[in-house]
């Protein structure tokens, strides 16, 4: 029979025993096995399972990610991915930014050079969490930046390291025909030259305003905020052609949460674990070309 989901499993290592207890979870499960791939490299290892299921409606694919959850396999994650996803020919990837297209935080990065890091990285985490309200949030941070000198930006900008694996991972997508996009709660002025040199389909992120050379401490526009994730996403695929079911959103806050349930799979990377709970899939190793298995790219 043809599979009608695929079970991607990852971590460092994958042992016989740990895959033996998916084996036995598939068939406790009345999980058909009907293929079996292993790929990966130095830095982990992916077990591609394609499954025949009784139920892969939308319900009967949760309650599998619950199953594979509530067993707790350790040592790896799994990923359940609906064939029609990983089988479709145009795909949509949707990335947030800080901590996951890049490794730092922005915000964090401009606020040490008015010396207010440590407190600007509190409240950002707090927000990351979901405890306060990302946009009075990114207010308050960006105020601290008032009357910094425009060129403290251009220092942030060549601080920033992508993600291990985001190089790799978007010109894999871009290679295979596939649409990918980043929107960030970051700024433009750090984005623009990633989203150029990675050769992006589409991103946007908050406008610092910059006046006379020097930081105002304010943003301009309406804040990219979690509602204007889900908006982006929904805009750029339907302009593209391709389906929600065909989307793939990737982030680690809840700024996140809305495009992460609206795609067709939501995977937290290296998350917060309000974020990790809700999400359709988790990536807990900081390679971020792992979301590539996922997805059948």
């Amino acid at each position: 029979m043809t599979p009608n989901v695929t079970a991607v499993s990852y971590g460092p290592k994958l042992t016989d025993a740990e895959l033996e207890r998916l084996r036995s979870l598939w068939a406790g499960r009345g999980a058909t096995v009907e293929s079996e791939s292993r790929a990966g490299d130095h830095r982990f290892e992916v077990l591609t399972t394609g499954l025949v299921v009784a139920d892969s409606t939308a319900a009967g694919i949760a309650a599998l990610r619950r199953a594979v959850a509530d067993a707790g396999v350790d040592g790896l994650d799994t990923a359940i991915v609906p064939a029609g996803l990983r089988e479709a020919p145009r795909k949509f990837l949707i990335m947030d930014v800080d901590s996951t297209l890049i490794q730092q935080e922005v915000i964090e990065l401009l606020a040490a050079y008015a010396g207010k890091r440590e407190e600007v990285a509190a409240v950002t985490e707090a927000a990351m969490r979901g405890e306060l309200d990302f946009a009075q949030s990114l207010h308050a941070r960006v105020a601290v930046l008032a009357g910094l000198p425009a060129a403290v930006v251009d220092a942030v900008r060549a601080e920033v390291q992508l993600s291990e694996g985001a190089a790799e991972l978007v010109a894999a997508f871009k290679a295979a025909g596939h649409v990918v996009a980043v929107v960030s709660g970051g700024f433009n002025q750090v984005l623009r030259p990633i989203a150029e040199e990675l050769g992006l389909d589409y991103w946007i992120a908050n406008e610092l305003e910059i006046l006379d050379g020097v930081l105002t401490g304010r943003v301009l526009g309406a804040v990219i905020d979690r509602a204007a994730k889900e908006k982006y996403l929904r805009e750029w695929a339907a302009a593209e052609g391709i389906a929600m079911e065909h989307t793939i959103a990737v982030g680690d806050g809840a700024n996140d949460l809305d495009m992460l349930g609206a795609a067709g799979i939501g995977v937290a990377f290296n998350a917060k674990p309000a974020v990790r709970a809700v999400a359709d899939s988790a990536i807990n190793m900081p390679y971020l070309d792992t979301v590539r298995y996922i997805a059948g790219v």
